[in-house]
């Protein structure tokens, strides 16, 4: 008995290990039998750091944490091997990423391969904040998401501008209270895009511009989270940017701060959500003058969670993005007075010093300095400078791989693929030499005309930006308002340059935007 217990034991001792490579065996020649039949070849650039990623890792984190986090992202891929090759492989925090610049590839991804790719992780990674909704939602999830927002963003809603102005006087207000002084407008753009977005969306704003530095009684505007909304939002969003970056260690980021954040916001979102929800049918029909976002969405469902999601879903597009938008063409046009002059002489040929009623979404469209000025300060501060998806099965992209980098790559199912919008907006291939230098006169040059996906401000593909006309009107309204008004823009001096950017779901100045105007 004892001998046959001792052969059992030798043989199970033998036979797991012998398994387990057979098992490992046959999966790495399975792998490499679908890479011959998909025609990839190995990677062009793999990076490596020695440690497992764990190192690159807290790099980016730190770059991200110290305003260089989009600038660092763009120069890693000039540290391989082949810089000319604009995708490489690497490890961050032990799980494989492939992170790349070149157009083809992000085409392929966001449009003739859309089937192949998904959000993957991105859910899990943003639920204790944004929860269920077009942004974090795959699938028939995203898709009921979009049929619902496609109504909000219709040419007859986005039209409107006339509904900005109470908002710009207000911002005047607080421009005009500095007496020619430095002052961070940035700050002043974050109030405005939330006050004209809750309008927007939920019926009624936050009124946030409306306090007593200016003069008003806010006694009847405060509620749960209002005033400290702002600041609790953009720390949520930071937390949210660095559980991104820990991929599968995403679990480690929730201290107490995040989730007090969190709550915060949830408070100020479940104000409109309680309100609309006190409103029976026939009330809704009723208030319904025009489309308002919370109330169509409240016909379809009486979730108090569903309609908290979808708003603050869509009050970081509405908010952040356009506030961001307008902090760099600002800055930008501050740094560069003739280009603030060339915009200050269309905007006063085409709507005088003072007139509003011709400022409509159609003339603003006709000022193409002005588009050419916002084309200029996406290409090179977009929104979202970068993004990700992750392959549903076993799939390619274009290029990257082989010698010259012209082979296709192979991307194994449940992989990461990282695209950088910002990277690519500033590769001299795509933009001439001068590059780095804001000129909005290259968007009235033929070159502009045949960049194709090397410029993405807004995705591309099937889950393009609802809100791109939403954004690019308001956007456009606010700086034509702003110089029609002031005659001078003036950065305060100091500033570094290339600035430095905040980086979480959006980005923005990391350091303000102060700047001086006068009348």
């Amino acid at each position: 008995m004892t001998d046959l217990l001792l052969f059992i034991t030798q043989f199970w001792y033998i036979s797991i290990p012998a398994v387990f490579v057979v098992c490992r065996l046959a999966k790495y020649l399975h792998l490499r039998y679908v890479i011959k039949q998909l025609g990839a070849k190995p990677f062009t650039n793999v990076r490596k750091d020695g440690r497992f990623g764990f190192k690159s890792g807290k790099d980016a984190i730190k770059a991200k944490n110290e305003g260089r986090g989009i600038d660092d992202a763009q120069e890693r891929f000039y540290l391989v091997d082949n810089p000319q090759v604009p995708t490489y492989r690497e490890l961050i925090f032990g799980t494989p990423l492939v992170f790349t610049k070149d157009p083809e590839n992000i085409k392929a991804m966001l449009a003739t391969q859309f089937s192949d790719f998904s959000l993957g992780h991105r859910y899990t990674y943003f639920k204790p904040l944004l929860g269920k909704g077009i942004f974090t939602l795959d699938h028939e999830g995203w898709r009921d998401s979009r049929a619902m927002l496609r109504p909000q963003f219709a040419r007859e809603q986005v039209a409107h501008v006339n509904s900005l102005e109470p908002h710009i006087q207000f911002l005047f207000k607080h421009i005009d209270k500095n007496n020619g002084e430095y002052f961070d407008i940035q700050e002043l753009f974050f109030r405005f895009t939330v006050d004209s977005a809750t309008e927007f969306l939920f019926g009624s704003s936050v009124s946030s511009l409306q306090d007593e530095s200016i003069g008003c009684d806010t006694s009847s505007l405060d509620f749960a989270g209002r005033k400290q909304f702002a600041k609790s939002f953009n720390i949520s969003q930071n937390y949210l940017a660095t559980r991104s970056l820990m991929q599968n260690l995403y679990w480690l980021i929730n201290p107490k701060e995040f989730q007090q954040c969190n709550q915060i916001v949830h408070e100020f979102s479940d104000y409109y959500v309680k309100k609309v929800l006190s409103y029976s049918p026939e009330e809704l029909e009723k208030k319904s003058n025009g489309y308002v976002f919370l109330y169509e969405l409240a016909k379809q469902t009486r979730d108090p969670i569903v309609l908290r999601d979808q708003a603050l879903n869509i009050l970081l597009a509405g908010r952040d993005t356009t506030a961001g938008l307008l902090s760099f063409a600002i800055f930008e046009l501050a740094r560069n007075p003739d280009s603030w002059q060339k915009l200050r002489e269309e905007v006063l040929d085409k709507f005088g010093p003072s007139e509003l009623q011709d400022i409509t979404f159609e003339n603003l469209k006709k000022c193409e300095y002005l588009k050419a000025v916002l084309n200029e300060t996406l290409r090179m501060y977009p929104s979202v400078p970068r993004n990700a998806r992750v392959a549903t099965k076993n799939t390619t992209l274009p290029h990257g791989g082989g010698p010259d980098g012209a082979s296709p790559i192979f991307i194994p199912k449940s992989s990461t693929v990282v695209y950088n919008i910002s990277a690519c907006q500033m590769d001299p291939r795509y933009y001439g030499k001068d590059v780095k230098l804001f000129r909005p006169e290259r968007w009235w040059e033929e070159s502009t005309r045949k960049l194709g996906w090397a410029y993405l401000p807004f995705n591309g593909g099937p889950r393009i930006c609802l809100g791109q006309q939403f954004a690019l009107t308001e956007a456009s309204y606010v700086i034509t308002r702003l110089a029609q008004t002031y005659s001078k823009l003036e950065l305060k001096p100091g500033f570094k340059y290339p600035p430095l950017k905040l980086s979480h779901l959006t980005a923005c100045l990391y350091e303000g935007d102060w700047v001086k105007m006068e009348k």
